[in-house]
């Protein structure tokens, strides 16, 4: 097994680790009064994690100049969609009773639910368009132009926390000020660069 074979394995073991610790507090009833509400938090706090993680490869490549990171970038974002589609789901299903004309009344009485949910359709090109082949039948232009669709999906995900917290809003907040760092090294490094740019700032890049 090579390095980056162990680091991937690392990888996808411990983004497993948080949705078994959900399924077990919530099979032993360890979520509070409102086991509902817990899961479409944790799961959509979850996606944001994962995303900003996501976008931080890059800049951690390029500081510490270890460039095998790029190699985990497109599983850290296949999980960052993985738990976007959980958090849907959890609302979809068990919130909404898959009652879809429920769901439309609500995401056009709700804002925020709609902000949440075109972050997530923003995500879901990018999933579909992960693999070689699609990066093959699109061109390597084409599809790194798609992929900057995280950054306004990342946006739109940290907008979404900040406008369902009614009163405490350090956590989304805190979300917000990592994507600024995050956004402001790609701008930074854009408008004074040191070296040439990568080929591909998508999400789900080529390894």
């Amino acid at each position: 097994m090579t390095d980056v074979q162990f680091a991937k394995l690392v990888i996808f073991v411990n983004s497993l680790i948080p949705i078994t610790l959900l399924l077990w507090d919530l099979y032993f009833k360890k979520v509070g009064p409102n086991p509902l509400e817990f899961a479409t938090r944790t799961t959509g706090m979850l996606t944001l994690v994962f995303l900003l993680l996501t976008l931080a490869i890059t800049p951690l490549r390029k500081t510490f100049a270890v460039n095998a990171l790029v190699k985990t970038r497109r599983m850290v974002g296949l999980f960052a969609f993985f738990y976007g589609s959980l958090h849907l789901i959890t609302y979809i299903w068990f919130d909404r009773s898959l009652n879809f004309v429920s769901v439309v009344q609500d995401v056009s009485q709700r804002r925020f639910i709609l902000v949440g949910m075109t972050a997530f359709f923003l995500m879901a090109p990018l999933a579909i368009t992960s693999t070689n082949k699609m990066v093959k039948r699109l061109g390597g232009k084409r599809w790194a132009l798609l992929h900057t669709l995280v950054y306004p999906a990342a946006v739109l995900g940290v907008i979404h926390f900040w406008m369902l917290v009614k009163s405490d809003v350090r956590l989304p907040l805190t979300f917000g000020f990592l994507l600024l760092l995050l956004l402001g090294h790609r701008l930074f490094v854009k408008f004074f660069p040191d070296q040439p740019p990568p080929q591909s700032p998508g999400l789900f890049p080529r390894d």
